[in-house]
């Protein structure tokens, strides 16, 4: 029987547990020093823990649920994973250098149901929501890579921007933010979390309601609805004036800066038109609201889509400089290896049902 991950549980969470099965709340904060400070990962070796404790821990949950499956290191330092769940999905995770730290991006589903068109991501179907457990564990297991690598190391920034629409797990997510920002444990600060949503405005709302206070981004990737509707098909459902409304609700709620991500695509988006069309939408929100402009990551499956040449991206970032608009062009990593969002989990996969055709044809013959 698979146990549920201790690592999905807030202190809170972890300490009413406890209490229920007999056990003191500073029974609490030993475990979670073991498992955030000392990272330990076995139950057996939380020393300052008492071994009645320990073996009912052990009873009901586990601290390893990934494995690492496949491991890609990039000149740049960039380092992209491949875990295997217990049911055998895999996910990726990937660990980047930056000047200001270490940041690590998070999958939070199996597969992805927004279906934008040019993700790799959405080339497989979600599946399944990861537990809040599965989440966290991602971070553990870069932090213990770094353990042994380059001890001291820390991971100091977390971005939710991998495979899956996090707000379409919210309550996951959630207790994934509360855990690792907890400042007993891991301490990532909330304003070195960011959130990435495709735009489910009534979860961009709710979002805004929390007592999470993260950073906020959206997947914007078009000035109008024509195009938006043509690469991303959630905004059939949602479209652009429904989603500005979300957003100046969290705004407003909020106060705080919101990042519009847009991912130029040759030909499609990435005219003098469309960014002088995308400085009027942002219009009266441009004091909360950066602009980060994406280089698109070419995928074979999506071979409808090019990267924007180098005169055309920096031709939009000019025109949105110039009517007064913040913004930014994304320093790309690891590109001398499956550097989009999900191409290395889909190329594995389709590498592994390759294989066992292979030995199911030798076994044949």
């Amino acid at each position: 029987m698979k146990k549920e991950s201790i690592y999905g549980l807030t202190l809170d969470q972890l300490t009413a547990w406890l209490i229920e099965h007999g056990h003191k709340k500073s029974r609490a904060l030993q475990v979670w020093d073991a498992l955030y400070r000392k990272r330990v990962t076995d139950f057996a070796a939380m020393a300052e823990v008492h071994e009645d404790c320990t073996r009912l821990l052990a009873e009901h949950f586990s601290i390893e649920t990934l494995e690492e499956h496949v491991k890609q290191q990039s000149a740049d330092g960039t380092v992209k994973f491949l875990f295997r769940l217990q049911d055998g999905n895999l996910i990726e995770t990937v660990l980047m250098r930056h000047k200001f730290g270490l940041s690590v991006c998070v999958t939070t589903q199996v597969g992805c149901n927004i279906g934008c068109s040019f993700c790799a991501s959405g080339l497989l179907k979600k599946s399944r929501d990861l537990s809040s457990g599965e989440i966290v564990e991602q971070i553990m297991k870069v932090q213990l890579y770094l353990d042994q690598e380059r001890p001291g190391d820390q991971v100091s920034h977390v971005v939710v921007m991998g495979i899956g629409e996090p707000f379409d797990n919210f309550v996951n997510l959630s207790d994934f933010i509360r855990v690792i920002k907890d400042h007993k444990g891991l301490a990532i600060g909330p304003r070195h979390i960011t959130v990435s949503t495709s735009g489910l405005a009534d979860k961009i709302i709710e979002f805004a309601d929390s007592d999470l206070h993260v950073n906020l981004a959206i997947s914007l990737h078009a000035p109008n609805n024509e195009i938006r509707t043509r690469i991303m098909k959630i905004n059939r459902a949602i479209p652009i004036e429904k989603l500005m409304q979300a957003i100046d609700y969290y705004l407003d709620k909020t106060n705080r800066r919101i990042t519009l991500e847009y991912i130029l695509l040759k030909d499609v988006n990435d005219g003098k038109e469309h960014a002088l069309e995308l400085a009027e939408l942002v219009g009266h929100r441009r004091n909360l609201a950066n602009v980060n402009l994406i280089p698109y990551n070419p995928v074979d499956e999506h071979s409808q889509y090019q990267r924007s040449e180098s005169e055309s991206i920096t031709g939009f970032y000019d025109v949105l400089k110039k009517q007064g608009i913040s913004c930014s062009v994304r320093l790309e990593h690891g590109v001398d290896i499956d550097a989009a969002c999900g191409q290395l989990r889909s190329k594995q996969i389709r590498k592994d049902a390759k294989g066992s055709r292979n030995a199911e044809r030798e076994a044949i013959s």
